[in-house]
């Protein structure tokens, strides 16, 4: 299959431009948006792991922790964590469609040699992915911004452009994690994303400010994850600083670095 795979894709010149009726991307999307349509318990299911840490220590932490200084205004606890939830929850439905899914369809379903197969290529692959896993992570920060209005947690109009902000997260962390994911050879190497994922979460100022961490403050600011959690919280409490600049190139640099990637990965992996 995948020698008939190769030979119809370079008989196509699939690295070059494809016609105007192939579907782009959009029809790998839709042909996900398909299949997952009866796991929609499963894909739901991502939404409300940041809501419960809301509740249990944003709101439950809150009620004994007065607040922290942003920005040299001081804001309360739940108001301090609940952007941070955002970020994550951006970040974890991203992650989960550009790893683990994209895996099982490289290695096990073997989807891309049949999409390879017709007038796709592996750029129009990686953009469908990324772009399935931005809209899974939009879908997931949608619901949660939804949950902090009406928890009163969004003091600000910048606020509006928090939903923004979580789809460039999403796609930071789709584009980077669908290129490792590439390289990956079993299952076992998934440990290797939960292991930078859960210190990210735990770490990135998501329940207590940077300033604690002292002089080792510089590695925490380098994580994709705190940028994030700096952007999304500058703009739902409206204190926003140059960092908001900073943390918006940083993410839109690994998107586009990420998405480069994998789109040759793919190319390397089946058509050559």
């Amino acid at each position: 299959m995948a020698v008939v795979t190769t030979a119809l894709a370079r008989s196509l010149g699939r690295s070059g431009p494809v016609g105007p009726d192939h579907g782009g991307p959009g029809a790998l999307m839709v042909r996900n948006f398909w299949v997952m349509r009866r796991a929609w318990v499963v894909v739901a299911s991502g939404f409300f792991e940041p809501v419960f840490f809301l509740l249990s220590i944003g709101v439950g932490i809150g009620a004994i922790v007065s607040g922290f200084t942003v920005m040299g205004e001081e804001i309360p606890y739940k108001e301090f964590v609940a952007p941070a939830m955002l970020a994550a929850s951006a970040m974890n439905g991203a992650i989960m469609d550009s790893t683990f899914n994209v895996f099982f369809k490289l290695k096990f379903e073997k989807v891309y040699d049949a999409v390879l197969a017709t007038p796709l290529g592996p750029r129009d692959v990686a953009r469908a992915e990324i772009g399935w896993a931005v809209s899974r992570g939009g879908l997931y920060a949608t619901g949660f911004l939804l949950v902090m209005l009406a928890m009163g947690l969004l003091s600000s109009w910048w606020a509006l452009l928090a939903l923004p902000a979580a789809l460039l997260t999403s796609f930071a962390f789709a584009g980077v994690g669908m290129a490792l994911t590439t390289f990956m050879k079993s299952w076992q190497d998934f440990e290797l994303v939960l292991l930078a994922i859960m210190p990210m979460f735990l770490f990135s100022a998501t329940f207590y400010p940077v300033e604690t961490y002292g002089d080792w403050r510089w590695l925490v600011e380098v994580t994709p994850l705190y940028r994030a959690v700096v952007l999304m919280r500058e703009l739902c409490t409206g204190l926003l600083s140059e960092a908001s600049l900073v943390s918006v190139a940083y993410l839109a640099t690994m998107g586009v670095i990420g998405m480069t990637v994998a789109g040759r990965r793919i190319g390397k992996l089946l058509l050559t």
